[in-house]
């Protein structure tokens, strides 16, 4: 019996490559002819293929490519004597594995051929090491031409234009006239404004009213809207619109970024921000301090930050009903809302304080705090407001820069001292284990590279004025927006400008209020003469 029988494995990295040139790997028809033919030329027999489509020879390893297993099988029970393919790569391109893969083949037995390198064999040692080198050569030209497509996307989109792809939500591709190497069109996104509308209302309601993901779909639904596909809203599409900084007017590439286009801007960058920050906050944030209000849909204003200022429990919402009679002799049951220490009721602490507060009390107080802090504002002029902000901004960052440059130059003196202690334990002078010794080294010098790096940001932070003002004008311009719209705002969208301006607020007897701000609202109103942030 002649040992000709011969199995073909033909792949493709991707379901698109229809070519073959010094860039492209070739396509299946082309390998499966190349196969045949060099075949024919030998005299053997193709008695079986595999084919693999959009598989990655160089990010797969062959233990999760079900044809490489298939194969390795038929090997097994003998099935075959020679495996085929166009060139070598096509078994893969993976330097620390594909090489064994091949001379796993040929230790079974199994002659391994290449139409275009010939045979593969492991006679002596050289023919390993040209086998090694082979496949190394392979795993870094994958990782070259990844390089370069990376860097090409990038490109584009730092130069304004899109990537590629299908168009997000709230846009449309319009021809370019810009043409690839291919010479084939390439497209340029569009503001689609019936859908771009949508994408706002998306946006305001999670950072405005506080709407969670799946409550925003859910009313979208419920409204008959449907998204440009014409399907229902999910949860992951409303997800991944709230993730997308493409609607800030900026385009992303891995690292790459545009700068902002104005034309494709569909929401601003601190809607953009303060969603991010809100989505942060409801991932991390712990059942006693949470940093968004737990509950939109009741009628109290302080939802999750309400605490008693007296065991330090957090107040929970109640709700009680009392009846009572009215002049005429009818009977009328009268709704009352509370916050209640929970802890203190149940006698699960020592508690001096209040079983108990007053909703429409404690939140008139908050409101009115509120109110004086926007009056204050609102009675600067906006250039008075920035300037004093802007230089107490500096002064801050100069103080944190100076601070961290103390601690790195404190980090590089421990490291210079241990490094002369090691010096003594290799001369056997250091009573220390020189295995301690050089992870305190290698522990201070990852430290000290920390500490650099955030010394590197802190000094660019400081040295970058013009984006510091833009930062201070746009709090600025926050801050306004919900002054003015406070009055008349909505429950939902009172919650979140409050929790956006307080961290906490403590309870005690007598309805003494201690209400802390958050710090980047702190910093804002110091020197502004906004009241007192103690209410009674």
């Amino acid at each position: 019996m002649e040992h000709n029988r011969v199995c073909c494995l033909y792949r493709v990295s991707t379901e698109k490559q229809v070519d073959y040139d010094n860039n492209h790997e070739a396509d299946i028809p082309m390998q499966r002819k190349a196969c045949h033919r060099f075949a024919e030329q030998m005299g053997w027999q193709i008695v079986h293929e595999e084919q693999e489509d959009g598989v990655s020879g160089h990010k797969v390893r062959a233990e999760n490519r079900d044809k490489i297993q298939a194969i390795k099988e038929l090997a097994r029970k003998g099935a075959f004597d020679i495996l085929l393919v166009f060139m070598f790569d096509r078994i893969g391109r993976i330097a620390d594995e594909t090489p064994f893969v091949v001379e796993w083949f040929v230790k079974n037995g199994i002659q391994v051929w290449s139409t275009q390198e010939g045979e593969q064999r492991f006679d002596n040692h050289i023919d390993k090491l040209l086998n090694y080198i082979r496949f190394w050569q392979a795993d870094g030209e994958s990782e070259k031409t990844s390089i370069r497509t990376r860097t090409s996307l990038g490109q584009l989109v730092e130069d304004g234009h899109y990537k590629g792809g299908n168009a997000p939500i709230g846009y449309e591709l319009v021809r370019s006239g810009r043409m690839n190497k291919k010479k084939h069109e390439l497209y340029d996104l569009k503001i689609k404004e019936e859908d771009a509308s949508t994408v706002r209302r998306i946006f305001e309601k999670y950072v405005l009213e506080g709407y969670g993901v799946q409550k925003i779909a859910n009313d979208l639904n419920g409204e008959g809207i449907r998204n440009p596909t014409g399907n229902r809203w999910s949860y992951n599409t409303i997800r991944n619109i709230l993730l997308n900084p493409t609607y800030t007017g900026i385009l992303r590439s891995g690292d790459s970024r545009s700068p902002r286009l104005p034309e494709l801007q569909i929401i601003s960058q601190e809607m953009f921000d303060r969603a991010q920050k809100i989505r942060e906050e409801r991932r991390t944030s712990k059942p006693d301090t949470p940093r968004v209000p737990i509950n939109m849909r009741g009628n109290s204003l302080l939802s999750g930050n309400v605490f008693c200022g007296h065991c330090g429990s957090r107040l929970h919402l109640t709700t009680t009903t009392k009846r009572y009679t009215r002049k005429d002799g009818s009977q009328v049951n009268e709704r009352r809302l509370r916050y209640c220490c929970y802890q203190k009721v149940r006698k699960m602490v020592e508690c001096d304080g209040q079983s108990g507060y007053s909703v429409k009390m404690v939140d008139g107080m908050v409101e009115e705090i509120i109110k004086k802090m926007f009056s204050s504002i609102k009675g600067i002029p906006k250039s008075q407001v920035i300037t004093s902000r802007y230089k107490k901004e500096v002064t801050l960052r100069k103080n944190a820069h100076t601070k961290l440059q103390a601690e790195f130059a404190k980090a590089q003196e421990t490291i210079r001292k241990l490094r002369e202690e090691v010096v003594r334990a290799i001369q056997g002078e250091s009573s220390f284990p020189k295995q301690m010794l050089a992870d305190l080294v290698a522990e201070a010098e990852a430290k000290a590279a920390d500490l650099q790096s955030q010394c590197q940001d802190a000094e660019r932070a400081l040295a970058d004025s013009e984006q510091l003002l833009e930062d201070v004008g746009r709090k600025y311009t926050e801050i306004m927006s919900w002054a003015d719209m406070f009055d008349t705002a909505s429950m939902p969208a009172k919650k979140m400008i409050v929790n956006a301006m307080i961290h906490r607020v403590d309870v005690c007897r007598g309805f003494q209020l201690n209400i802390e701000l958050n710090m980047d609202i702190r910093q804002f109103f110091a020197g502004i003469d906004e009241g007192k942030e103690t209410g009674s």
